[in-house]
């Protein structure tokens, strides 16, 4: 892949776990009676077939990681689990009141900020108190993104026994450099014990998280967080770009300068390095910035297509609703999204009144429907068709055009009926998705409001 093609398609765009992206939304947001209906029709349609997913934010952290695009909150006051707790269980019962039948938990997914700031008696109080309205579907996965310094045996035996059996530990970078301008000052021995300790109680998919562009980081950081990653084998990798984008992040990610990152030759380095390190270790390119064993169930969810993408990321597989509990968390009926207020106080104060806490939201009309299913097809397995008649859009011919010079340069095949990027081109699969995005074509910012897409 030549730096001249990184340069050339190296421009801002969406990372797509939605369609229409976040920035794109009805500027009217959704109405919460049209907010309720999608989420009980998504309910009817599938909670007896494929069940319903359930991510929670858990939005505290004891430290600011300043590389981190999440919203939190900057505590070591651990006074405010129990009431959060307490606050997402009220969430949960509102949604449960809208239900005609008792929800059937197909995932589970905790998020944040750090789900192991939470005490690990709090994160029982918190599953049991889901289960407790719910069932769970026979193949239930429950999975949970953990900070390897503060997450103990405890954590890890009382999640275990409550079902989870996925676990993602945030590494980053091992270099020491690295890790002390982004505040994540994390020793490999931290991560290490974390990894044998879940592997011991029973845990069958460990995933770590890497990031390449961060400052300061070198060809020779990436070889060597690799190389202590090959140590520990995990059976999940995700690989991600950096985001920089301080003028949406504010403070955090303006504490280093800009100079201090790669620059974007130095960063296509680090990403080819990495992923031909991790070919070499057997891992499989899984979707955009994932890679997995061929053991692992996301490696499966890619040979039979049953791969999925939403706000979680990839999943390896499909719920049609997603009920987002906490603050700032995003939910999704396959027909609308809507977000939850961005503050503990507001998110609170609206709970205790018998309000679900969304701020804002999208109805999605019939186009972006068919235009999501195509961003999904290609995020997912890089390619979609237009065979089908429901596939296709008065705009189809024009988003085509658009990728003629892509098509030019290798990096799509088009052809009669259909799409797809060849493996060298899966770095540039955001910029594909791009020329589907009517609502981004008619309506481009004239202010950066994305990251960098390679």
């Amino acid at each position: 892949m030549g730096s001249n093609l990184i340069q050339k398609y190296n421009i801002a765009g969406p990372r797509y776990t939605s369609y229409p992206t976040v920035p794109f939304w009805d500027e009217k947001g959704i109405d919460y009676k049209d907010w309720i209906s999608t989420v009980k029709q998504a309910f009817r349609e599938s909670n007896t077939t494929e069940g319903i997913s359930v991510y929670i934010h858990l939005p505290f952290c004891e430290n600011l990681c300043t590389f981190c695009g999440c919203h939190k909150r900057i505590t070591k006051q651990h006074g405010v689990e129990e009431p959060y707790v307490e606050t997402v269980l009220k969430e949960w019962n509102l949604y449960c009141n809208e239900f005609d039948t008792k929800p059937r938990i197909k995932e589970i997914h905790l998020g944040g900020g750090t789900p192991t700031f939470f005490s690990a008696t709090n994160l029982e109080r918190l599953i049991n108190g889901i289960l407790a309205k719910s069932e769970k579907c026979d193949d239930f996965e429950f999975s949970f993104e953990a900070h390897p310094n503060n997450t103990t045996k405890e954590h890890l035996q009382t999640l275990y026994n409550l079902g989870f059996r996925r676990n993602s530990f945030g590494v980053q970078d091992y270099d020491l450099k690295v890790q002390k301008t982004i505040n994540r000052i994390q020793p490999f021995e931290k991560v290490e014990e974390a990894t044998r300790l879940s592997r011991e109680i029973g845990y069958n998919s460990i995933s770590h998280d890497l990031v390449f562009g961060l400052p300061h980081q070198t060809k020779e950081s990436i070889i060597d967080t690799i190389t202590k990653t090959k140590e520990l084998k995990p059976d999940r990798i995700a690989f991600y770009s950096y985001a920089h984008v301080p003028w949406i992040k504010g403070v955090g990610q303006r504490g280093y300068d800009e100079k201090d990152l790669p620059t974007a030759d130095e960063k296509r380095v680090l990403y080819e390095t990495g992923k031909q390190l991790l070919g070499e270790l057997g891992y499989v390119e899984i979707g955009m910035d994932h890679f997995a064993l061929p053991t692992d169930s996301m490696h499966k969810a890619m040979e039979t297509k049953s791969l999925h993408r939403n706000f979680m990321g990839y999943t390896a597989g499909k719920t049609q609703l997603m009920v987002g509990l906490g603050m700032s968390s995003i939910s999704d009926s396959w027909y609308s999204f809507a977000q939850n207020v961005k503050t503990v106080e507001e998110y609170t104060e609206l709970v205790n009144r018998g309000v679900i806490p969304i701020f804002r939201g999208h109805l999605l009309n019939k186009e972006d429907l068919v235009i999501r299913k195509h961003i999904l097809e290609i995020m997912c397995h890089f390619e979609t068709s237009w065979e089908k008649e429901e596939m296709k859009f008065p705009e189809l011919n024009d988003c085509l055009e658009k990728l003629k010079e892509m098509e030019q340069d290798g990096l799509v095949i088009i052809s009669e009926n259909g799409l797809k990027l060849p493996e060298h081109a899966r770095p540039f699969v955001r910029n594909v998705c791009m020329a589907f995005d009517l609502r981004l074509i008619r309506n481009k910012p004239s202010t950066r409001i994305f990251s960098m897409t390679i």
